[in-house]
């Protein structure tokens, strides 16, 4: 094992200490008290088995078979949950084969952060998570239920599902993905298309011609924004069918994937291996190497904090750093690359990236995972063979360089994200897609209080300069944190155009960013009083992602005597929803907290 990945281990189970110690011991005493249907009364049980057909009540009678819960977040709004709409069934009919039955225990929410995007309904993205956690729970708290299935894919809904998941640790589980759609126009073509909008140069029939073009079926997007980044995360830590993430969607082999789901969660469950005795402290450094040397979603320098609090494991930004370092990018992928997942999957898949992984040293391999101990399980390709289901063994070498390279000659010698760090705070960057000559930004400040006024300036022709553009009051407490996905078309526009610009906020972007320098996820946000609410246009910021700093370059004194803005965030406060979400933006921690409601075990009253 590398050096610095045991380091980093140590270092996460020495601060963990305590807080996993309590959810260990809560886990363990759910064990002994046996909390699914066997604790039920017999009116409990017959409300359970009112709705079932006669041939699943009569196995539920039997207390030896296995009833499973099916937490699902179906909407056929979403392209990539529309086809979960068949897979209870499917899981059902193939859980008979065994004795056993399963049940939808809850719906939970999904939004698509594709259709809120520039939207004011992007303000519930990042709550809806820990509001997916809490819908879970509901549905798993019956405590009629041997073991679970999640039904998942995107952005927020699988970070949501793990922490429910994990909190209901005492049961086996296992995560069933969709797959992606098919293949569209490029992710190249798209960009350039909506750098030409942005400009005015096509109109806006044009443009929904070209965007209708890539999402246009059902499954997951192509590209490898924050919910394909899920996916890959899935695997790493051992919680999805190995090398399945993606296999296109409505296909025999994704419908056997399917169908395999259900055997594997009956084995666990007939094994008792339960959630808790899948994860630990190295399935997150597994998970975010995986981040690191396939160049994911910055998001999940937010999620993979809050999944982790959930079992009592406490993860720092300096984690993700210290393992960026050590960890070669083997991935190029849109918005890293011009290829797409199913390019990357016609490549090797995670099957050639797990391998390269172990061969380097910087996994876990002796993990637990749904289909038994080690994380060779997974270098493998999911075939169809006369009709059935095989994991056939591959040799770990890509079948497309462009796509994924070799641990000896990666795409680059470190990760794709990184840690920033100075007077402003901590930050954190994509680096993956940024050329070398961008990694280094001194510029003047413009400073914004929302996406829509860079927009409007940009229209005037005001930002046709070198400059560094911070877009403040856009943290969990102030706005809920939405995605600034707007930003990007009209600051690569200046950037084509050869100025050099960068992006400093408080605020996320799109896990398909990556093409502007962009310190984001800026803690403390300026609603905390950080630094960042101090800036006014003019002040000189140094932005340098070679060496991990960022630092705001002005005179010590001339900060201190600077009075702290009082702006009017009541606007924040309602439509679309928002009025119900006042409570989490009071009560929300830091972006480098995991912009989490949710407290460690232990630290709930404190």
């Amino acid at each position: 094992m590398n050096n610095i990945i045991l380091k980093v281990k140590e270092n996460i189970t020495k601060r963990s200490q305590k807080s996993r110690a309590i959810y260990l011991d809560r886990i363990n005493n759910a064990k002994i008290k046996n909390q699914n249907k066997k604790s039920l009364s017999c009116s409990n049980l017959a409300h359970v088995m009112a709705p079932m057909s006669d041939d699943e009540k009569k196995l539920l009678k039997e207390y030896d078979s296995y009833n499973m819960g099916i937490i699902t977040a179906y909407n056929d709004m979403l392209s990539a949950h529309e086809p979960y709409h068949k897979y209870p069934s499917i899981l059902k009919n193939e859980l008979l084969k065994y004795s056993s039955t399963a049940q939808v225990a809850s719906g939970v929410p999904a939004m698509c952060d594709g259709v809120t995007q520039g939207e004011i309904g992007m303000e519930l993205s990042l709550f809806s998570r820990d509001t997916i956690a809490m819908a879970s729970a509901v549905g798993l708290s019956h405590n009629v239920y041997d073991g679970a299935f999640f039904l998942g894919v995107c952005d927020k809904i699988v970070p949501g599902l793990v922490i429910s998941a994990l909190s209901f640790g005492h049961l086996p589980a296992i995560f069933v993905p969709a797959g992606p759609m098919k293949s569209g126009i490029s992710n190249k073509e798209k960009a350039k298309f909506r750098q030409e909008y942005a400009k005015g140069n096509i109109k806006e029939k044009e443009l929904l011609e070209v965007e209708s073009s890539s999402y246009h079926s059902c499954g997951t997007c192509t590209f490898f924004g924050t919910a394909n980044s899920n996916q890959m995360l899935l695997e790493m830590m051992g919680l999805q069918l190995p090398n399945a993430s993606f296999v296109n969607t409505n296909t025999p082999l994704r419908e056997e994937l399917t169908k395999y789901s259900a055997k594997a969660l009956h084995e666990l469950k007939t094994k008792n291996i339960s959630l808790s005795d899948i994860i630990d402290e190295r399935s997150f450094i597994n998970a975010i190497v995986g981040l690191m040397a396939s160049g994911g979603s910055t998001n999940h320098t937010i999620h993979l904090i809050a999944m982790a609090k959930a079992c009592g494991i406490v993860l720092t930004w300096e984690d993700f750093d210290e393992i960026s370092k050590v960890t070669p990018l083997l991935c190029k992928m849109y918005p890293n690359g011009s290829a797409d997942v199913n390019t990357f999957r016609d490549a090797g898949g995670m099957g050639v990236v797990i391998s390269e992984l172990i061969e380097k040293g910087l996994v876990f391999e002796d993990v637990n995972t749904v289909v038994g101990k080690g994380l060779k399980n997974f270098v493998v390709e999911p075939i169809l063979k006369e009709g059935k289901l095989t994991f056939k063994k591959i040799d770990g070498l890509s079948k497309n360089l462009d796509v994924i390279s070799s641990g000896n000659e990666p795409f680059n010698k470190q990760g794709g994200l990184k840690l920033l760090q100075g007077n402003l705070g901590q930050s954190v960057i994509k680096t993956s897609a940024l050329l070398e000559k961008h990694l280094y930004v001194k510029q003047k400040a413009i400073v914004f209080t929302s996406q829509e006024q860079l927009q409007e300036e940009f229209k005037k022709g005001n930002l046709t300069k070198d400059f560094i553009a911070v877009v403040k009051y856009q943290g969990p407490k102030a706005n809920g944190m939405p995605e600034l996905h707007k930003l990007l078309p009209p600051l690569g526009v200046l950037q084509d155009l050869g100025y050099k610009v960068a992006l400093i906020t408080d605020g996320r972007m799109s896990g398909a960013s990556g093409k502007i320098p962009s310190a984001i996820h800026l803690s403390p946000e300026a609603k905390d009083e950080g630094l960042i609410s101090k800036i006014k246009d003019g002040d000189l910021i140094e932005l340098d992602a070679i060496n991990g700093k960022l630092n705001l370059l002005i005179e010590e004194d001339e900060l201190e005597s600077r009075i702290i803005e009082n702006k009017d965030l009541s606007s924040n406060n309602f439509g679309v929803g928002r009025e119900l979400f006042n409570v989490v933006r009071k009560n929300v921690s830091s972006a480098s907290t995991g912009a989490s409601i949710f407290a460690l075990p232990g630290e709930e009253d404190l």
